[in-house]
């Protein structure tokens, strides 16, 4: 099969169409997770964080509104950068704990139409602060020369846990590279608990978490002309003991063929076959901090709730060693 001419095309559609090929074709299939927040994604995501079995989005807002205080004087941020940063339902927390200094709110998502919904609402409800909203990849590098500090980072919602450990260690030098003596990276991170607890967050009673996973194949067709039966695959949610993660995946029902008609791909799946779509994995503090320690970055806080299931970090740059004798 060719692949139709392209013209002028989005970013977006590039890079979709290269993690198509490359995850389609491995073993096992694989989709970058970041792929499930197109504008119907990022809704259905919103209504996840409300269900009675997705304790994480209030556990750590309440969090963040109990040590925000202790947040803001540490830091004194003149700015605060989001990433991930969605429709900004958490960042008002630390948004008034940094009332006396804030200036500027740059909020980054994939999603146009989350931080687009989200930004007047900001706006009206902190006239002081310019609010500068940046449609990234969280992994790609950020210009912040721009951005006043001293600064402040969130990476908030456990999002941290998409990545592999590999994609973590890039993502922590990278991140390591670009903070100035002053600035602070604030870390949101689901702790290692009973897979129990954790394993309804991704699989609740009403299927709205199943409707976000099937959104990716969705997606597949709409924009890269795919022809996924979308009721030839089944939600799975996979507790990886050795890894501590969480796996999301889409099993195919039966033996099947699907093809992208860009890039012109055909995919065989076998059945029982799994398409993996996210990795979330859980922490410790002690690994994050040694991660952390290896990136060149210093864990200096850390704070949780009374029963350990969510984790805020307080990251700083590592201090420079005193030069040898």
């Amino acid at each position: 099969m060719t692949a139709p001419t392209r013209t002028t095309e989005p970013a977006h559609l590039a890079a979709l169409r290269a993690d198509a090929v490359r995850g389609l074709t491995a073993a096992p299939k694989t989709l970058p997770p970041k792929w499930l927040y197109d504008e119907s994604g990022s809704n259905l995501f919103e209504q996840i964080t409300r269900l009675p079995e997705y304790f994480q989005t209030r556990i750590e807002r309440a969090l963040l509104y109990k040590v925000g205080a202790d947040i803001a004087a540490i830091t004194g941020a003149r700015s605060l950068v989001e990433l991930g940063a969605g429709g900004s339902s958490k960042s008002r927390a630390i948004l008034d704990a940094l009332a006396a200094t804030v200036t500027t709110y740059v909020p980054v998502d994939v999603s146009r139409s989350a931080l687009a919904q989200a930004a007047p609402s900001l706006a009206a409800a902190y006239p002081g602060v310019s609010i500068r909203p940046q449609v990234a990849d969280f992994t790609a590098p950020l210009n912040l020369e721009e951005v006043s500090g001293p600064r402040l980072t969130m990476f908030l919602g456990g999002t941290l846990g998409n990545l592999l450990p590999a994609e973590r260690a890039e993502f922590f030098a990278s991140f390591a590279a670009q903070l100035a003596p002053h600035d602070h990276l604030l870390l949101g991170v689901h702790l290692v608990t009973d897979p129990q607890v954790i394993r309804p967050a991704y699989d609740d009673a009403a299927g709205i978490t199943a409707r976000f996973n099937f959104g990716i194949l969705r997606r597949l067709n709409r924009e890269l002309g795919a022809d996924f039966d979308v009721d030839a695959f089944e939600h799975v949610v996979h507790w990886d003991t050795a890894n501590e993660w969480i796996e999301m995946r889409l099993r195919s029902r039966h033996t099947q063929t699907v093809t992208l008609r860009d890039p012109g791909l055909t995919i065989h799946f076998a059945a029982g076959e799994d398409l993996r779509t996210e990795v979330s994995a859980k922490f410790r503090p002690e690994t994050l901090a040694r991660e952390l320690r290896a990136a060149g970055l210093e864990l200096s806080e850390f704070w949780t709730d009374r029963d350990r299931l969510i984790g805020l970090a307080l990251i700083a740059p590592a201090p420079l060693s005193p030069p040898a004798a």
